[in-house]
């Protein structure tokens, strides 16, 4: 059986929103033709993917399963459009991505150098999204901080670094050598909490009753300035707190978090000379004083 694509994003959209209604609307088609559809796949599927009633829509077993399955083929799906496409029009590009507080530079500059004529392209990338640009096609390879899902990818270690305790300037522990995580029990973290399990396990937010609704933050900026307004504290490592650095803001070394990991990641299947040349330069490019992964 061969799986159609566009009843896969159809489908997506539905699991996303719950709702059928705002599931059209998001894909500019009209709700009984999107319904039709979803009653095709699960015909092809021979699976029921969703529990509706009057007042919810709700994933089934098998929905819950698909769309783990569905998101990174879509992806793939999109990656290879983009290279095709980037093949047609003849232009040599290699993009990478790159997460807060990693610098990239050098190894950009030598993999240019090397190849005059390939343009290499840079993208930011968040928490959310440093596995999605490559399964999307929108990067060739990118430094990743763990833990991120593996599943389809190459991962490479590169260095680990500590993690610090960033704090509003005029923080109870500013100033400290360092901090242990027991230190920070009393706090509000503004990271998600399974990030810092070290913290979610002994927090009193915790312990006095339901988890706190926290909020994603698109930047490390905007987590920061959350911070600065005394709203709570974050664990980022030690890179990005020196990269981002600010008057109202201090780091603190907790001492008994084990470091953050940093990776290089590519799609395992993709066989590209410039990935791994690009890997290879990477690696000697590692300075001396960084933790090996």
């Amino acid at each position: 059986m061969d799986v159609d694509l566009r009843k896969l994003r159809y489908f997506v959209a539905v699991a996303e929103e719950l709702h059928f209604g705002r599931a059209a609307a998001r894909l500019h088609i009209a709700q009984p033709v999107l319904s039709r559809q979803i009653r095709a796949l699960e015909g092809e599927l021979r699976a029921q993917l969703f529990r509706r009633d009057r007042r919810s829509t709700e994933l089934t077993d098998a929905g819950r399963q698909l769309l783990d399955d569905a998101r990174p083929l879509l992806a793939s799906a999109d990656g290879l459009r983009r290279r095709v496409a980037t093949a047609a029009r003849g232009s040599a590009a290699f993009t990478v991505g790159f997460m807060p507080g990693i610098t990239v530079t050098e190894a950009v500059r030598e993999l240019a150098g090397r190849h005059p004529g390939l343009a290499v392209e840079l993208v930011r990338t968040t928490w959310d999204d440093q596995v999605d640009v490559l399964h999307d096609g929108r990067a060739d390879v990118s430094v990743v901080r763990l833990p991120i899902d593996r599943r389809g990818l190459t991962v490479r270690p590169l260095f680990r670094e500590p993690r610090v305790a960033v704090l509003r300037a005029d923080h109870r522990l500013a100033g400290k050598d360092a901090v242990l995580v027991g230190d920070l029990t009393d706090e509000h973290l503004l990271n998600d909490p399974d990030a810092v399990p070290e913290w979610r396990d002994i927090a009193v937010e915790f312990r006095e009753g339901a988890a706190p609704v926290r909020r994603g933050f698109g930047s490390v900026e905007e987590k920061l300035e959350h911070v600065a307004a005394g709203r709570g504290i974050a664990v980022i490592p030690l890179s990005t707190s020196e990269y981002y650095t600010r008057a109202d803001v201090v780091h603190v070394p907790v001492e008994d978090l084990p470091p953050n990991e940093v990776c290089l990641a590519w799609i395992a299947a993709r066989r590209s000379r410039l990935v791994y040349e690009f890997a290879e330069i990477f690696e000697t490019l590692v300075p001396a004083d960084r933790e090996d992964a």
